[in-house]
């Protein structure tokens, strides 16, 4: 099963990520410390309700999301 994250989006697809699924536990996000692109791929790190830290990754060709704690 991929990864799953949840998304605000307005101009284009994953502007801002809201939460996402870890574990079987749904997470809000409370703060994206840092947010950063290469030329496939959309980068965040996020801090969520449950006080951990991830790095969110959107590989723009194949359509996935990679959910990294860290």
């Amino acid at each position: 099963m991929p990864d799953v994250v949840e998304c605000q989006s307005q101009t284009s697809y994953a502007e801002k990520p809201v939460a996402l699924t870890w574990q079987g536990q749904r997470l809000e996000i409370l703060k994206i410390i840092s947010g950063w692109r290469t030329p496939q791929e959309k980068h965040f790190r996020v801090f969520t309700s449950d006080e951990q830290t991830f790095e969110l990754v959107y590989l723009e060709t194949s359509d996935n999301w990679l959910i990294l704690p860290l």
